[in-house]
């Protein structure tokens, strides 16, 4: 527990360190921003549900895809292929697992357009005075769980995300500095296994 307090600790100084003046920001200049880009890398901190942290590096490649790989001596590695989300950990017996993407709350900032001004998309939108954040759904599917994203200004950053599944689940990623804009091969994004298994949660 010591950890994770020293963690959001240092989170919260991070975003107070801020400029106190942030406007908070429209859902068209946050859409904006997540559109700017098609690729993207840097360093995260995972909070799981049971408050266990997990570190690591993650790759963005919309649409649909991401790679989260963790630092060792985990060795999990989650992926999403632009359908599927594979998740290969050396210790199960049972071997990969793949769940579709669409039931899953990080397809909305994976899509290839992202728009929240979609009717019924957001469910939250607002601001601290030093970072906005906005809480999303699938409008067509709330059953599927939501994503609650966290951004500053001047330069727009997305800083942090909090993904509730379908089960209720929270999963909070605090994101270092992304690095933007460079080439990252589509094998980066294959989920190895054969015969992987896939399942309609």
């Amino acid at each position: 527990m010591t950890m994770i307090r020293t963690l959001l600790a240092s989170a919260a100084l991070s975003l107070a360190a801020l400029p106190a003046a942030a406007e908070q920001l429209s859902l068209n200049e946050i859409s904006g921003y997540l559109n700017s880009f098609k690729s993207a890398q840097g360093k995260f901190t995972q909070i799981n549900e049971d408050q266990t942290i997990s570190t690591g590096q993650i790759y963005i490649k919309r649409p649909g895809r991401v790679r989260f790989e963790y630092d060792p001596p985990d060795e999990t590695l989650v992926l999403a292929d632009g359908t599927r989300v594979g998740v290969i950990d050396p210790k199960s017996n049972t071997g990969p697992e793949a769940y579709p993407l669409h039931r899953t709350p990080l397809k909305i900032i994976l899509a290839n357009n992202v728009d929240f001004t979609r009717e019924r998309m957001v469910t939250g939108h607002e601001s601290d005075g030093k970072t906005t954040t906005v809480r999303a759904q699938d409008p067509e599917n709330p059953d599927y769980g939501s994503i609650e994203l966290v951004f500053t200004d001047n330069p727009v950053e997305l800083r942090q995300w909090v993904v509730t599944d379908d089960t209720g689940t929270r999963t909070t990623v605090v994101l270092g500095d992304l690095k933007t804009g460079m080439q990252l091969d589509d094998e980066q994004f294959v989920i190895p296994g054969v015969g992987v298994e896939k399942r309609d949660r």
